[in-house]
């Protein structure tokens, strides 16, 4: 065939393969338009999942009469004009493709009344012909049949259920991030959202639930032009899918590989095997800093200085989960599902019982043969920081340090309290000003060990030599990637060089590597090493070796412990990062307040 020109109508059709996928599509292109003209109420009503009819009414700044014809055509926009509007994007829409892609593809009109209009105007896709129309304020947008002029694009939309639901998703991912606009969803004639404009904790709690919400840490962070804020959830709280993650880049809903890796290395301590994370974060930037022109879908962004954005969240994230509940449980009981009241007045006076004797939690053996091994790669008069030489000693009877100065009458208990007894050698019950406090032992010692150890071995690590160098085969992009940061590799312990055109030979790791296999472990770090900062690699994988090493030196079950070594544990989780769960995501302790007791036996009724 000779070159020509396409037609208008046939290149917005192309355009719509892009931009319009399923119902979902077009109410979020609908939606981003309502939320850049200013509405503080939207109303969105849908019919058979969004195929038959779509229906988007906001009470926004409207459009006027002489450019309702030119919002249907291509590149046409009020948001940009210049390449430097282009670069410093702060609206949601942008590109002028949305309106004219979704009118090639179904029978569209939009009404509108600007400000200060005497009345309404309404234009229909096809003919493109105005005609007053009744309409106090605002703009509405009414798609129907979807698809009904390109019946092979309607084959492979799914049931009516199926569309609604992600027409559903679309809406719960912008009602979050605007909680400032009163937001309502209909199906088929039914409310199925109703949301009253208000605060961004609110908004949350009505999308996602009051479960989420009591078992998140809010998350506020600022560092230069980068601002995070939003909720994360602890591990308690994790799911099985991926469908309670919304990210958010100046307010718009995103899905960036670099974030996602950020926030999984930053549940990597307290987050294992197949659960996810939930969370609802915002970050803010200068428009400058990110990129929204990738993607026609605009669901994709690409920053000017991803390592910053990468360290940034993770850092921010990896504080507010470090930080332990037990500090504060005598205040709140945050990482328990129960409820949190008021404490009784039998409650209030619980401290005034004399504390028992202080000692430390005495580590089995298993512990102490790694410090041996890790103490011995340092000179003999440099004792490891932080842990006294009785702290590796195995167990052989009570421990015998001297009782601590009896605390002062009127003091208040320590957060965790004071233990009184051990339940089957699994459970310490202690008491503390707000009620009972219950510990499962195993996973809180195991989780001080794990931060003892990560204390005891940061700095350079120490290097393992291989008697017989690994050999294994690579791409090319890895050949390429293992030459371009040699010398980063090197400084992490990794001793690499080519053994041929396509195979490279690894002559030293690090020690606390020298046990992993090999070729498994560079191939994963030379794949990551195109992405991400490379030191996050080698600390995972140390991480996962002193994690298993945690979990042997810990105090097993069934194991009767005197009350100076119970409380000792108490003590030590509560000046001990992510206390509030083991290695594995499981909680270590949890809060019955006097309220919660009372209940149970029915008290005051």
């Amino acid at each position: 065939m000779p070159i020509h020109r396409l037609s208008e109508h046939l290149i917005n059709q192309i355009a719509a393969g892009e931009v319009v996928e399923r119902p979902a599509s077009v109410l979020k292109e609908v939606l981003e338009n309502a939320m850049d003209a200013g509405s503080t109420v939207v109303d969105v009503q849908l019919e058979q999942g969004g195929v038959r009819r779509i229906r988007v009414a906001d009470d926004g700044c409207g459009i006027p009469k002489d450019e309702l014809p030119l919002a249907l055509e291509r590149h046409a926009t009020s948001k940009i004009a210049s390449l430097d509007d282009l670069e410093n994007v702060g609206t949601m829409g942008f590109r002028g493709e949305a309106l004219a892609a979704i009118a090639a593809v179904s029978r569209m009109s939009i009404t509108s009344r600007f400000e200060g209009a005497s009345h309404a105007w309404r234009i229909d896709a096809d003919p493109r012909e105005l005609a007053p129309a009744a309409l106090n304020h605002g703009t509405v947008v009414d798609v129907a049949d979807l698809y009904f002029n390109t019946p092979a694009r309607r084959k492979f939309l799914k049931s009516e259920g199926t569309e609604f639901a992600h027409c559903d998703d679309v809406f719960r991912r912008i009602a979050l991030a605007r909680p400032d606009v009163a937001m309502q969803l209909t199906h088929n004639g039914r409310v199925s959202l109703r949301l009253a404009a208000g605060r961004r904790e609110a908004r949350v709690r009505a999308l996602l639930g009051d479960d989420f919400v009591g078992a998140a840490r809010s998350i506020e962070a600022e560092s230069g032009l980068l601002r995070l804020t939003g909720f994360a959830s602890l591990p308690a709280y994790s799911r099985s899918s991926r469908d309670a993650q919304f990210f958010y880049v100046n307010g718009r809903f995103v899905r960036d590989k670099l974030v996602t890796h950020a926030i999984r290395e930053a549940y990597a301590d307290i987050l294992h095997g197949s659960r996810h994370p939930a969370y609802v974060l915002f970050l803010e930037l200068d428009p400058f800093g990110v990129d929204v022109n990738v993607h026609p879908a605009k669901i994709e962004v690409r920053f000017r200085d991803s390592r910053a954005v990468h360290q940034f969240v993770y850092h921010a994230l990896n504080r507010a989960l470090a930080a332990s509940g037990a500090a504060q449980a005598g205040e709140s009981a945050a990482v328990s599902d129960i409820p949190q009241a008021q404490p009784t007045a039998a409650a209030q006076t619980a401290h005034h019982f004399p504390p028992p004797q202080q000692g430390r939690l005495a580590m089995e053996p298993a512990s102490r043969a790694y410090f041996d091994f890790a103490a011995s790669a340092r000179p003999a008069d440099a004792p490891a920081p932080g842990f006294a030489a009785t702290a590796f000693a195995p167990r052989s009877g009570p421990t015998t340090s001297p009782a601590p100065a009896p605390m002062p009458a009127g003091d208040l208990a320590p957060p965790l309290g004071y233990a009184v007894a051990q339940l089957h050698g699994v459970y310490i019950l202690a008491q503390n000003e707000t009620g009972l406090i219950v510990v499962d032992m195993h996973a809180a010692h195991e989780r001080i060990l794990y931060e003892r150890l990560k204390t005891v071995l940061d700095g350079t690590p120490g290097v393992q030599r291989l008697l017989i160098p690994a050999v294994f085969g690579v791409g090319v992009k890895d050949m390429a990637t293992a030459e371009e940061h040699a010398e980063l590799l090197e400084r992490m312990g990794f001793e690499i060089g080519p053994a041929g055109p396509t195979e490279l030979a690894v002559r030293s790791v690090p020690a606390l590597l020298a046990r992993a296999p090999v070729a498994e472990l560079l191939r994963a770090l030379l794949a990551e090493l195109r992405d991400y900062p490379a030191t996050e690699v080698v600390t995972a994988r140390r991480n996962e070796l002193l994690a298993t090493m945690a979990c042997h030196g810990a105090v097993r079950a069934n194991r009767n412990l005197t009350l100076p070594e119970m409380n000792a544990l108490l003590r030590e989780m509560e000046a001990t990062e992510r206390a509030d769960q083991c290695n594995h995501g499981r909680p270590t302790w949890t809060q019955l307040s006097m309220a919660d007791l009372d209940k149970l036996f029915l008290r005051g009724r």
